[in-house]
C-alpha cells in the first residue's frame, strides 16, 4: 500500500504548466518536465518515514518551484535557476513557518535588507537594500511598479496582507535596466496567491495590546479564467503611547489564459490610520497619520513566437499627516495638517523575440507622476478642495513625466548564460536630458551543483517630491537636488543540492550625488543635500541545511546568513544623518525549524544587527550611537487536515532596542491565530 502511494506521487510529478499562468516556467519551456527520478531518490532514502512523507513531498515541490519559477530579473522570461543575479525567493511554505505578520516583518530576516519599522504589523516601514536609502528600492506587485513618488515611507502601502501572498522575490543590486529608474539598489516583487485549485480561506489573529486581525480569500476557476479576492482588517491599541493603528485591505485579481494569449487585471484598496509616535522626529511624539491607496493595472500577453506584453496602471495615494494629533495641544503657529494626493499613471510594452542566438527584448515605458498638496510643490493659481475634507485646500502641485526605452539580449550556450542590455531614460525634472544605463549579468554552471555569478549594472534615482520641496518646522526640502547615480559590480558562487544549499556574494557600488536628510550638531532643521560620492562594498553568505535528510529526523531545516557592509563616507563631526549613513554594518540571522510531536513544529529565528551612525537626543541634543541587539522570535504551528493553528512570540526575551531614532521598538509580543483552507 505504501509503495503504491509513492508510485502515485511520482506519476503526479510530471508538469506541463505551473499553476496555469502565462509566465509560469513549465509553460515557457513548451514541454513536459519529468522529475520522477528525483522523487524516487527522495522516497528510497526517506520513504520508510511515513510521518515525514507529506513534509518531504512539500520539500520536493518547493525545490522544483524555486528552480523553475519565472522571476522578474530580466526583460525576457527568466527561470530562477538561470539568472545571473543574486535573487532571494521566499515561497509560501516559508512564509507560513516564519513568526511574522507583515511583508516588512518577513523581509527583516533577509540578508542585506534593512527594515526600519516605524509601526508594527504592516503599519509603516522604511525598506532599503545594501546600505541604500528607503527611496532607492522599487516595489512591484505582480510585476507592476507601485513605488510612491512622494516618499519611500509609503512604498509598502500594499492592498494585500501576508496571507494573500504566494511568494516574494528580492533582487539585490541595481535593476534600472529591467524595471526603470528608482530600482536603484534593488527591487522587491510581491506575487499574489492565485492557483488552478478552487479554494476558500479564512484566518483570525489575536494578541497582546488589543491586537486583532481577520481576513478571508477566495480563489475560483471557470474555464480559462481564475479569479482571486482577498480582504483583511486589523487593529491594535499600540505597544506604547500613540502607536495604535487600524488597517484594512481589499484586493481582486482576474487572470485569463488560453494557449499563448493571456490577460491579467488587478485592483486593490488599502487604508491605514495610526499613531505616529516619533515617526519623523522625537520632538513631536504625538503625530498621527491616515493614508488611503488605490491601485489598478491591466496587462496582456500575446504571440506564440514573438511575445508582446503591454501593461497600463494607475495608483492614487491620499495622505493626511498631523504633527499634533490633538489640535488643543498645538501651538499658535500650527494652522493646518499636511494633506497630499499623488496620482501615478503609466504604461509599458515589452516584446521578446526568440532567434538562433537567444532572446532579444525591446520595450518602453511612459510614467506620469503628480502631486497636489498644501506644503509640497509649486504654488497653484487657484486652491483646490481636498477630497473628503471640509474647509481644507490644496495650494501647491508638482508634476513630472518620465520616459524609458529598454533593450536586452539573453543567450545561453551549454552551462553559460548572459543577459545584457541598456536603459535610455529622460525625465522632465532633468530638462529631458537623455541618460544611458547599461548592464550585464553572467552565470556559469561550473558543475551540476556549483554556479558562478557576476554582473555589472548602472542605476538612476530621481529625488522624491518630499526631497525636493517638503517643508515643516524642522524639515527643509531642496529644489536643486541632482538625481542619484551608481555603478555596481558584484560576483559570487551558489551551491545547490538536496541536503545543502548556499551562496557567497560580494559587491562594490560607486555612488554619486546620493541624497540624504541630515543636520549639523546644534541645527534644528533637517535639510536634503547631495552628499557627493559614497562607495559601498559588502559581503553576503547564506547556507541552508536539511538535517532530517541526513538522519537527524527531529530537525527539518537550519539556515544561517551573515551580511557585512561598509561605506567610505566620513561625515563632518557632529553631523546627524537620518538615512544614508545609518546602514547596518553586521547582520546575522539564524533560523531553526524542527518537529515537536505529531503535526506540531517550531520555528526559531535569532537576529543580530549592528547599525552604524547615531541620532540626536531630543533631551540634550547629544548624539547617541546605535547599539547592536539580538532579537529572538518563535512560532509554534500545528497543522491538522485543513486547519493551521499557530502561536508566536516576537522579541521573546523582551530586548530593548532602537533602529529609528528615539522610537522604541516593541518588546515581547505574544500572538495566536487560526487559518482554515477548504478546497472545493
Amino acid at each position: 500500500m505504501m509503495i503504491k502511494k509513492y508510485i502515485s506521487i511520482v506519476k503526479s510529478l510530471v508538469f506541463k504548466r505551473w499553476e496555469h499562468r502565462s509566465y509560469a516556467a513549465f509553460n515557457t519551456l513548451h514541454r513536459e518536465v519529468k522529475i520522477g527520478m528525483l522523487a524516487t531518490s527522495y522516497f528510497i532514502c526517506l520513504g520508510y518515514m511515513n510521518t515525514f512523507a507529506q513534509a518531504e513531498t512539500d520539500s520536493i515541490t518547493n525545490r522544483i518551484r524555486l528552480a523553475e519559477v519565472q522571476v522578474t530579473a530580466h526583460r525576457a522570461p527568466s527561470l530562477y535557476s538561470e539568472v545571473g543575479r543574486l535573487i532571494t525567493v521566499v515561497p509560501r511554505s516559508e512564509i507560513d513557518a516564519l513568526p511574522v505578520q507583515s511583508v516588512q516583518g518577513l523581509l527583516k530576516y533577509m540578508m542585506n535588507v534593512d527594515v526600519r519599522e516605524r509601526g508594527p504589523l504592516g503599519v509603516q516601514a522604511d525598506l532599503s537594500l545594501r546600505g541604500g536609502s528607503f527611496d532607492q528600492v522599487m516595489i512591484l506587485l505582480n510585476g507592476v511598479n507601485i513605488t510612491d513618488p512622494q516618499t519611500g515611507h509609503h512604498n509598502l502601502n500594499l492592498p494585500v496582507d501576508l496571507n494573500s501572498i504566494e511568494r516574494i522575490e528580492i533582487i539585490e543590486g541595481p535593476a534600472a535596466r529591467v524595471h526603470g529608474p528608482n530600482a536603484f539598489s534593488g527591487a522587491v516583487n510581491i506575487v499574489t496567491a492565485t492557483s488552478t485549485q478552487n479554494k476558500v480561506s479564512a484566518n483570525i489573529l489575536t494578541g497582546e495590546h488589543g491586537l486583532y486581525s481577520a481576513g478571508a480569500s477566495l480563489n475560483h476557476n471557470i474555464g480559462n479564467t481564475t479569479s482571486f479576492f482577498s480582504a483583511s482588517k486589523g487593529s491594535s491599541n499600540g505597544y506604547i503611547d500613540n502607536t495604535d493603528f487600524d488597517l484594512m485591505n481589499l484586493f481582486y485579481q482576474i487572470r485569463y489564459q488560453k494557449d499563448s494569449e493571456s490577460l491579467n487585471f488587478q485592483t486593490g484598496y488599502t487604508t491605514k490610520a495610526f499613531g505616529a509616535n516619533s515617526f519623523y522626529t522625537a520632538a513631536y511624539p504625538n503625530q498621527y497619520e491616515e493614508t488611503r491607496t488605490f491601485f489598478s493595472s491591466l496587462g496582456f500577453e500575446t504571440g506564440k513566437i514573438i511575445k508582446l506584453k503591454p501593461t497600463i496602471y494607475w495608483r492614487r495615494h491620499h495622505d493626511r499627516f498631523e504633527l499634533f494629533r490633538d489640535k488643543n495641544d498645538a501651538p499658535d503657529w500650527y494652522v493646518n495638517h499636511n494633506y497630499h494626493l499623488t496620482d501615478v499613471y503609466g504604461g509599458n510594452i515589452n516584446a521578446t523575440i526568440p532567434w538562433t542566438l537567444g532572446k532579444t527584448s525591446v520595450g518602453g515605458e511612459l510614467r506620469s507622476e503628480n502631486i497636489w498638496s498644501n506644503n509640497i510643490g509649486n504654488e497653484l493659481d487657484e486652491p483646490l478642495d481636498v477630497p473628503g475634507e471640509e474647509g481644507v485646500f490644496f495650494t501647491k502641485s508638482y508634476s513630472r513625466a518620465n520616459a524609458s526605452l529598454f533593450f536586452e539580449h539573453n543567450f545561453k550556450v551549454g552551462n553559460f548564460s548572459v543577459s545584457g542590455g541598456v536603459m535610455a531614460n529622460f525625465n522632465s525634472g532633468l530638462d529631458y536630458h537623455l541618460n544611458w544605463f547599461p548592464g550585464v549579468d553572467v552565470s556559469y554552471w561550473v558543475s551540476p551543483r556549483w554556479k558562478w555569478l557576476a554582473s555589472y549594472n548602472q542605476s538612476l534615482r530621481m529625488p522624491t517630491f518630499t526631497d525636493l520641496s517638503y517643508n515643516s518646522p524642522i524639515h527643509v526640502g531642496n529644489a536643486d537636488l541632482e538625481p542619484e547615480e551608481a555603478a555596481t559590480l558584484e560576483t559570487g558562487m551558489k551551491y545547490i543540492s538536496s541536503v545543502f544549499s548556499g551562496h557567497a556574494n560580494a559587491f562594490y557600488r560607486k555612488g554619486k550625488n546620493l541624497i540624504d536628510w541630515g543636520r549639523p550638531l546644534g541645527q534644528e532643521e533637517y535639510t536634503t543635500t547631495n552628499v557627493n560620492e559614497i562607495d559601498a562594498y559588502g559581503v553576503e553568505v547564506m547556507a541552508t541545511l536539511f538535517p532530517h535528510k541526513l538522519g537527524l529526523l527531529f530537525v527539518q531545516k537550519m539556515e544561517i546568513g551573515y551580511a557585512w557592509l561598509e561605506q567610505n563616507k566620513n561625515p563632518d563631526p557632529g553631523y546627524e544623518s537620518r538615512y544614508v549613513l545609518n546602514h547596518v554594518k553586521h547582520k546575522l540571522n539564524i533560523g531553526i525549524q524542527h518537529k515537536i510531536m505529531g503535526n506540531v513544529s517550531a520555528r526559531w529565528n535569532f537576529l543580530y544587527q549592528d547599525r552604524v551612525g547615531s541620532y540626536q537626543s531630543s533631551a540634550d541634543d547629544a548624539l547617541v550611537e546605535y547599539k547592536p541587539f539580538l532579537m529572538t522570535d518563535l512560532r509554534l504551528t500545528w497543522k491538522h487536515q485543513n486547519w493551521r493553528f499557530f502561536a508566536e512570540a516576537t522579541n521573546l526575551f523582551d530586548e530593548e532596542y532602537y533602529d529609528m531614532g528615539e522610537l522604541a521598538r516593541p518588546g515581547r509580543w505574544i500572538k495566536a491565530g487560526i487559518q482554515l483552507t477548504l478546497d472545493y
